[in-house]
This record gives C-alpha cells, structure tokens and sequence, in this order.
C-alpha cells in the first residue's frame, strides 16, 4: 500500500512538473509600443513580438494585449444636419433611428456591426447615426494608427457600437491627433496631438466646444448655441463642398430611387438611409437638400464674395479619411452615368 502511494505521488509530481505555468515576469503590466510604416506594434513584458496590426481596416492581433494596454477614449461631435433645426434645444435630432433607417452594419470601410437593439434607446442617449474616428500619429498626422465605426448620441456622445460604452482602442499610451468624420458632412481633426494614457477615465475630446482648437482654417461651423458643428452638405463624399458635385449626388438618389418610376427630380418620397440626406431626417427632396448645399457655400465665412460657383469649401485635413471604399466609389460613378444618361434622353 505505501508502496503505490509512493507511485502515485511521483507521478503526480510529473504531471505538475511538465504544466505549462504562467510566471509573474509574463503577466507584468508593463510594456512598449514601435511604430513604423503606419502600423503599431505593442508588446508586453514577457512576450515577443506581440502585437496589434490596423491596416486597411483588418485588425490582427498575436498572443495578448494586457487590458492596462489600452487607452479609453470619449469623442463629442455635433453634426449640422439634425441640428439645424432641433426638436428638443441643444440636442440633434433623431429621425433615422425613429424610422428605423439606420443599418447594423456601418457604411463605412471597417464593416462593424451592432444590435438592432441599440437603436431602441430613446432620450438623449438615442443614436443619430454612424461615424468615423482616427486617430493619427503625433509626428506625422496623414498617417493613421487606428480607424473605427462608432455611434452618436442625440447629446453629442460618440460610443462603441453597443451604444452606450467608452471607446476603447488597443493602441498604446501616447499622443494622437484626433478626426472626427460623417458620411455626408466635413470632417475634422484636432490641431495637436492629443496625450493619452492608460485610465479608466476616457480622454474626453470635445469637438463641439469652441475652445477646442481643430486643424486647418474654418473647420467647424458655429451654430447660434455657440457650440461647434461638423459642416453638413458633402452630399457625394468627397471632401468638399460644391454646388456642382454635391447637387448631381442629390439628382442621383432621387432620380434612380426604385419608386420614382417617372424619373422625376421632383419626385418627392426618397425616404431610406441615403447618402444624400444632409439633414439626416430619412428623406431627401431636391429643394430642401439643395437650398441647404447652396446656402452653406454663399454662407461660408472664406466665401468673402458670397459666389454659388465658390469651389474652395474644403474639408480641412491633412489627408483624407478612408470612409468609402473603392467599391462604394465605382458604384456611385456609374449611378450617376446611369442618371445623366436618363436625363438627357
């Protein structure tokens, strides 16, 4: 009997010796980062070569990203669109989500998706839309660490795509300069790098504050509240402003929308998720989208001679943002061959 207690306590001893262990070294929180050719890698203390690689919109990732790694962030924008004319003071409104326009899936190159649910929340916490935030690196701001979809709060709130929770971004503790972007209006980006740190507090980012500095010049547009907006008309995407380009997007989606069986520009009920909706409300009319585009263009404050033609309207970054993918663009050209061709014959 002793003899085969003996037997069985070795051979548990060999079992334990041959276990994989985790040491303290290997779970440490500390760490590094290297950036190069626009790609960061991360790594912790006991592991090699770990790291976190965002190109093109894929995320890879090798071993594990300790959670003291990541950085919290907590972005408001306003958009102009669904703020113009407000339902409830000092809040953007809600149209898209009431009509339940707004896709799970994102318009934009990552292809993140959320719960239906999301959009049942109502108040100031309800969603408005999807958007688009970077971050650049510090040294070189055409150069973009990280890029994700998010959601936006009726208040201003950009969230993760649960609806509700701080965005946090597996890049390592450091300085970024910050865009902020929307489908159909300008984009825009903090003039400095902004310092982040490992915290369970989010670095806030208030793009709707007039004190928070943005890169280029007439970047935001002041709303009569004194807060900053997002410059609303960019109804093709492109990054400008401009009669001709935006006002042909609105002839398209009007003109090939499935039940505007006669082709008319004036056709009336275009209500859907469209890239040509400025006021993000779900419909879209050739008046009310085009009398806001013109307007923006006399009104900007660069457009000293009050010109319809002013062609300079811009959206002020460095680079642009890669929102659309090449796909999305390809499609947009033909619809708009397809509409010229319907009218002109």
């Amino acid at each position: 009997m002793r003899t085969l207690l003996m037997i069985l306590v070795i051979m548990s001893f060999a079992n334990w010796s041959n276990a994989q262990s985790i040491e303290k070294f290997s779970i440490d929180s500390g760490g590094a980062s290297v950036t190069a050719g626009g790609i960061q890698m991360l790594y912790t203390i006991g592991e090699v070569n770990v790291q976190e690689l965002n190109a093109g919109g894929i995320l890879v990732s090798e071993g594990f990203i300790n959670a003291d790694l990541k950085i919290r962030i907590h972005p408001k924008l306003f958009l102009q669109g669904p703020i113009l004319n407000p339902t409830n003071a000092g809040l953007m409104n809600d149209n898209l989500r009431a009509s339940g326009f707004i896709p799970t899936t994102s318009p934009y190159t990552d292809g993140a998706t959320c719960n239906a649910s999301v959009f049942n929340v109502t108040g100031n916490n309800a969603i408005v839309d999807w958007v688009w935030i970077e971050l650049r690196n510090k040294t070189n701001n055409t150069s973009v660490i990280f890029s994700q979809s998010a959601l936006l709060q009726r208040d201003g709130d950009v969230v993760d795509t649960n609806g509700t929770s701080y965005i946090n971004l597996n890049v390592a503790a450091d300085n970024y300069y910050v865009v902020v972007n929307h489908k159909n209006h300008l984009g825009t980006m903090t003039n400095t790098p902004i310092p982040m740190s490992r915290s369970s507090d989010p670095v806030v980012v208030d793009f709707t504050n007039i004190t928070t500095n943005t890169y280029g010049s007439q970047a935001r547009a002041e709303l009569t509240s004194g807060k900053m907006a997002l410059w609303a008309g960019d109804a093709n995407g492109d990054g400008l402003i401009n009669f001709s380009g935006d006002v042909n997007r609105v002839l398209v989606d009007i003109v090939l929308f499935p039940t505007n069986t006669s082709f008319s520009s004036s056709y009336d009920f275009v209500d859907g998720y469209l890239q040509s909706d400025i006021f993000l409300d779900g419909n879209v009319s050739f008046s009310n989208e085009n009398n806001q585009i013109l307007l923006s263009i006399i009104l900007f404050p660069l457009n000293t001679s009050f010109s319809s033609q002013y062609n300079f309207f811009e959206e002020q970054l460095p680079s642009p943002s890669v929102l659309r993918s090449a796909a999305q663009l390809n499609r947009d050209f033909q619809r708009l061959e397809q509409t010229l061709d319907i009218l002109n014959n």
